[in-house]
């Protein structure tokens, strides 16, 4: 190994940034789906992470993890997305999230567009948009066309990245 080059294996930035939103997916305790959201600046910075899951004081062994089932005793009507909780979780001046990004693992629901698009971020990456017909992804992208919030699938190979702790 020439060291006197650099290293022409490592990941680019928006791998890096896409890899830190599945890792902070880890922290979910949701069985049946696990999403990440970390929201950069311009200047590749990470302003903020976030994980879906239950509120702050839901007791997660009292919270209703099902998908199915009277709407109350599903997760749906109660359970923080990622991308909430990664604009919660942000300690700065909101003026540091206007024209940032934000990078999820699962296309953003038309709750979480509108919390985006009011928090300044004009950015979306994401991996997978599986409920694309879904009427609340059609709401998201005619949301995000109509205030100017660009988006954009990350088409890379899948790979498995094994951290030593």
């Amino acid at each position: 190994m020439d060291v006197n080059k650099k290293r022409k294996d490592y990941i680019g930035w928006d791998e890096y940034f896409m890899a830190i939103a599945k890792l902070s997916a880890m922290r979910s305790k949701d069985p049946s789906t696990q999403v990440g959201a970390c929201i950069v600046s311009n200047d590749n910075r990470i302003l903020s992470i976030g994980y879906n899951g239950a509120p702050n004081g839901f007791d997660d062994e009292k919270f209703p993890w099902a998908r199915q089932g009277e709407n109350l005793e599903t997760k749906y009507p109660y359970v923080c997305h990622a991308e909430m909780n990664a604009i919660l979780n942000f300690r700065g001046s909101k003026k540091d999230l206007e024209d940032s990004k934000i990078f999820v693992d699962l296309f953003p629901c038309n709750e979480c567009a509108k919390i985006i698009i009011q928090s300044g971020i004009k950015q979306v990456v994401y991996l997978s948009d599986k409920y694309a017909n879904s009427e609340n992804n059609i709401a998201s992208r005619r949301l995000f066309d109509e205030c100017g919030v660009t988006y954009k699938k990350l088409d890379i190979e899948p790979k498995n990245i094994t951290i030593n702790l």
